[in-house]
């Protein structure tokens, strides 16, 4: 193998561009080219193909994004587009691709090692932390540390007005970005998709808690379940003199300087992609499972059910008395 490439696919995450550094130092230091594709399979389908070396991934380690771009390509899911990107790859002699995105662009590179004999290598980088077989993604920690930083603020406040704040997070119909912040920012109440929640026992929690001279209430809501604005009409409908507010936290949850977690995991991660290429490996996924980093057949890991941490959860209730 002499020439391999890279590309970010779906939803940006702090990290990206770590694993994109890794990936060109440490195919350069094994004697390969670089190829970067722009815009996702998007960019490989139109030939937005340039060289890497190792000036063009010098002082990005820090930033968030991605160099390269991304895009979503609906496209990618006819066979006739599929064989443009293919023809791209023979064009540029790119003998291995490395994908790094979420679960859709995962199944992009599992048809085009399927039809084309492509060797592909995945890296899961997202902030929804939705990939099954693998226990963290790049971007997860970045994500909820911005959360905390929000929720903290939003505290002050909430605190100084004694008032009630839900704090909508994203991660698509995954709730482990309110999980994890929710803990670590001592929320009174997580809602999430992968539990059931009632608003009784909400607005009685919320109750006590003025009784008892709380000052503050935030509730983390994934976004999976509902929106925070119908969730403050069902709360000021049971309790209408409750001073209430919600903030949607957005896409800042997508920005910024990653963690060190996310900065050496993001690292692993790309550099072990490159030996699995130099192996002659492909449609594999690399993950880490138990502080390891490890890889999986595509099919294998596409098919894996993610387990949901209800010790963490049960954990989170027990805190918030």
């Amino acid at each position: 193998m002499k020439t391999i490439g890279i590309l970010t696919s779906g939803g940006d995450a702090p990290g990206m561009n770590a694993a994109i550094r890794a990936v060109v130092r440490t195919g350069i230091y094994y004697g390969l080219k670089v190829k970067g594709i722009m815009r996702g399979f998007a960019g490989l389908v139109e030939d937005e193909v340039i060289d890497l070396g190792l000036s063009s991934v010098g002082d990005i380690i820090q930033k968030g994004g991605t160099i390269l771009r991304t895009a979503r390509c609906e496209e990618f899911k006819q066979k006739e587009v599929r064989k443009k990107a293919y023809e791209t790859l023979q064009k540029h002699g790119i003998e291995g691709l490395i994908v790094i995105g979420g679960d859709g662009s995962f199944r992009g590179a599992q048809l085009l090692s399927e039809e084309w004999n492509v060797n592909t290598i995945c890296i899961p980088g997202t902030i929804d932390n939705d990939i099954p077989c693998t226990d963290y993604t790049i971007g997860f920690d970045t994500a909820c540390n911005t959360v905390i930083d929000a929720i903290n603020k939003i505290r002050d406040t909430a605190t100084s007005h004694e008032r009630a704040n839900i704090i909508e997070v994203m991660g698509r119909n995954s709730g482990y970005i309110a999980l994890y912040a929710g803990v670590a920012g001592g929320a009174e109440m997580i809602i999430l998709p992968e539990v059931e929640w009632s608003i009784d026992e909400l607005c009685d929690k919320i109750t006590y808690g003025i009784k008892r001279g709380k000052l503050h209430h935030i509730i983390v809501l994934a976004e999976g379940v509902m929106s925070a604005p119908e969730l403050a009409k069902m709360i000021k409908e049971r309790l209408p003199k409750l001073d209430l507010r919600y903030t949607i936290l957005g896409h800042i949850q997508r920005g910024g300087a990653p963690t060190v977690m996310d900065r050496v995991l993001a690292s692993q991660m790309g550099a072990r992609a490159v030996e699995l290429l130099l192996e002659n490996k492909t449609k594999r996924v690399i993950s880490i499972r138990n502080n390891q980093i490890v890889d999986d057949d595509i099919d294998e890991a596409l098919s894996m059910k993610k387990e949901f941490n209800r010790k963490l959860y049960e954990l989170s209730k027990i805190l918030s008395i």
